[in-house]
């Protein structure tokens, strides 16, 4: 399908101005996701339609505890990702291209519909990143609200902003993700950067439901004053913005060891000074909970 957000450029080169990036992409070659192709000057997105994961997940699971607990969502995901991250839980389907099996937004509606009687209030753009998945997700929402369901996006927040305010109207709910307070991490680790994402969680909490996850990773990201810094922005835009902070597994290219759940405690307890809700994620039942 042909990809939206892109301009022609001399010698069928194209710019890209879905994401941040702006990647400019020779004729036969993708952008940095991998997912949007130079078909002789015409980009497509190669992942339209693509379903590499589905579940019916607990709307906890998003993360998103305050967004019609208790509930069930249809959660689908394709493969690709405008990041890189060294850490990525993920990986398989974002830095790869996975088995996966065709579906039309028509598709997806019908699903969601059905399983309305197990609970399901809708579908989550999740698992890789959503955001490139963008032709199929600004297809399927405006069906998911005609039928009286909701639209959720769980993301890296990577989005430039005219795509994004496209979206705003469509999605009731949003996970976003601040993988640090600290540009060059972003840089070093993500191969992205958190000015654009900061941008995205301003203008989606002023049209939607917005919660955010932070993946601490010890050493990298778990500094108590990191991680107030994040809460005290957050609290700027508005203090009852739940803020998640989960536990990093060692995954893809990064083999630190586990976060321990003590350094999970202390920034939640850290980032209460400027937030309503504070929740620890990726832990035993025992310790999952608010602080």
């Amino acid at each position: 399908m042909e990809a939206l957000y892109y301009e022609k450029k001399p010698a069928n080169a194209i710019h890209c101005m879905l994401c941040p990036h702006h990647c400019l992409i020779p004729p036969g070659h993708c952008g940095r996701c991998h997912t949007r192709y130079n078909d002789a000057g015409i980009l497509l997105a190669l992942n339209y339609g693509q379903c590499t994961s589905m579940a019916l997940d607990p709307v906890e699971k998003k993360p998103l505890q305050r967004f019609h607990p208790g509930s069930f969502i249809l959660s689908l995901g394709s493969w690709g990702c405008n990041f890189h991250c060294s850490f990525c839980q993920n990986w398989q389907i974002s830095q790869d291209i996975p088995s996966y099996e065709e579906i039309s937004p028509q598709d997806a509606v019908r699903l969601a519909i059905q399983l309305k009687k197990r609970g399901n209030i809708g579908i989550a753009y999740t698992y890789n990143e959503p955001i490139i998945w963008y032709e199929f997700l600004r297809q399927t929402a405006p069906l998911i609200h005609k039928a009286g369901l909701y639209n959720v996006v769980v993301t890296n927040g990577f989005i430039e902003e005219a795509p994004l305010r496209e979206l705003l109207p469509l999605i009731d709910a949003w996970n976003i993700d601040i993988k640090s307070f600290d540009e060059n991490f972003y840089l070093r680790r993500c191969k992205g950067a958190l000015s654009p994402v900061k941008r995205t969680i301003a203008l989606a909490a002023a049209a939607a439901h917005v919660e955010v996850t932070t993946l601490l990773i010890p050493g990298e990201n778990d500094k108590i004053e990191e991680i107030e810094k994040t809460a005290h922005w957050l609290s700027k835009i508005d203090p009852q913005i739940p803020f998640h902070l989960t536990r990093y597994f060692p995954q893809y290219k990064m083999s630190l060891p586990a976060t321990p759940i003590s350094t999970l405690r202390s920034g939640a307890a850290a980032a209460k000074k400027w937030l309503d809700y504070v929740y620890i994620g990726n832990v035993p039942d025992d310790d999952l909970d608010q602080v």
